[in-house]
Order: C-alpha cells, then sequence, then structure tokens
C-alpha cells in the first residue's frame, strides 16, 4: 500500500476507535465535523479540514476505508504521494464548501470523508475506464459505467432524499470537484509552481530589489571595465564578453 493511503487508512482508522472509545461522539460531532450554521457564522473554517476523518458508524468507516484502498492505491502510484493527498483534500474540502453552501442554517453536523472518496472514485473512472469491477462482488461492470451510475443516483438522491441521514450533496460535490481537477489538470506541482513564479515576480519589481540589482550590475560593468583596460578583450571570459 503507498504511503499516501496507508496514512488516511491509518488516522481515519485510529480517530474513528479513540471517538467510539471516548464517550463524547456528540462533542467531537458539534466540535469537528462539518457544522454548516457554525462555519458560516462562528468561522470554525477547521471543520472542513476535520470532518473528513470523523466517521458514525463503523461501516460507514469500513466502506470509506475499503472504497479507499481499492482505487487509491493505484491513482497513488501513477500521480506520487503530493498529487494524491492534494487531490484527496481539494474534493473533501470543496465539497465541505459545497455543502455548507446548500445548508447555510443547517446545524446537523456532516461527516466522513466519502466526498474525497467520491472525487477519488471519478479520478479513477477518468485514469482508468474500461477497467472491470465487481458489483457487490458479482456483477461485473466497466469502472466508467458504475461512475456514472454512482453520479446518478446522488445527483438524484440530493434532490429527493431531503429527510436521508446521508448528505448526498457532499457525495456529489466531491464527484463534481474531482472531475474538475481532472479536466482542468490542476495538479499540487503546477499551483507550486505558479506561487514561486508570482512570488518571483512580484520580488522583482520591489523598489529595494531593483536599486540592489543596479549595484550589482554596476559592480560587475566595473570589474569587466577594469579588466578591459589593463589586459584588452583577451584578458575577458566569454561570460564576461556576452554579458
Amino acid at each position: 500500500i503507498p504511503q499516501g493511503v496507508k496514512l488516511l487508512l491509518i488516522v481515519n482508522s485510529i480517530l474513528f476507535a479513540m471517538i467510539e472509545l471516548s464517550g463524547m461522539k456528540n462533542i467531537f460531532f458539534i466540535s469537528f465535523g462539518l457544522v454548516p450554521q457554525l462555519v458560516w457564522e462562528e468561522y470554525k473554517i477547521w471543520q472542513l479540514f476535520t470532518y473528513q476523518f470523523i466517521h458514525g458508524s463503523f461501516l460507514h468507516v469500513f466502506f470509506n476505508m475499503l472504497i479507499l484502498w481499492m482505487f487509491g492505491q493505484d491513482l497513488e502510484k501513477e500521480w506520487g504521494k503530493k498529487e494524491f493527498l492534494f487531490f484527496y483534500f481539494i474534493c473533501g474540502i470543496g465539497s465541505g464548501i459545497i455543502t455548507i453552501i446548500f445548508g447555510l442554517n443547517s446545524f446537523v453536523p456532516v461527516v466522513g470523508a466519502s466526498g474525497a472518496i467520491y472525487g477519488v472514485l471519478v479520478a479513477f473512472g477518468c485514469v482508468y475506464p474500461n477497467r472491470v469491477v465487481y458489483l457487490y462482488g458479482l456483477l461485473p461492470i466497466k469502472v466508467k459505467y458504475m461512475i456514472l451510475g454512482l453520479g446518478l443516483v446522488s445527483f438524484f438522491a440530493s434532490i429527493y432524499s431531503n429527510n436521508s441521514n446521508i448528505s448526498h450533496i457532499t457525495h456529489l460535490s466531491g464527484m463534481v470537484i474531482g472531475l474538475l481537477l481532472i479536466y482542468y489538470n490542476i495538479t499540487f506541482s503546477k499551483i507550486k509552481f505558479w506561487y514561486f513564479k508570482r512570488k518571483n515576480i512580484s520580488t522583482k519589481t520591489h523598489p529595494n530589489y531593483i536599486k540592489n540589482h543596479k549595484k550589482l550590475m554596476r559592480k560587475k560593468v566595473d570589474k569587466i571595465l577594469d579588466k578591459l583596460k589593463e589586459g584588452g578583450w583577451d584578458n575577458l571570459s566569454n561570460e564576461e564578453i556576452n554579458y
């Protein structure tokens, strides 16, 4: 099992056991689950991250981790640890933001890694569309058709299952965000490159940088002129001549 998937499996499993044994499940749900009204009104922004590590039942965490183990491994081997974790958490955080938008006044905690997991499923379907999986261990089906079916179920369930204990909008949001990340090829390395490029540009346009750069250029030119005066063109290196 690659390191990123292994880390997520271990952390989710340990936290589930700790919360169950603590006897303070409701407190954890309110404090670290995703409560739209608290995030919106009391700025508990951390919940967009922490809700992904809290699960409501053994079956909830078991199936989420099973899907992560089944479909996340190949993606991490294909992309690398950093890119996989970036994709995973952007899907989880993004689906949390959309969940808040659709339930601003809700005080019901949303918990679980399902938003990120559904993003992983979409990514797997895009990268390996013709892989065959066995639905319920019996029915062979290509991944792309399974993902399409899950998307349709989440879409209609988010519209018609208003009283459901399952946050279908979180599932659907994770799929949409995952699809957008894949379609526009948004990766950690590209964002990192863009950040340092912008930082470099802003640094070079700063008055102090320009002033210091001019001083260095002047010193270098003076040095070249001194060498030229002492020994002529033959005294200069190719780099100094080109400069």
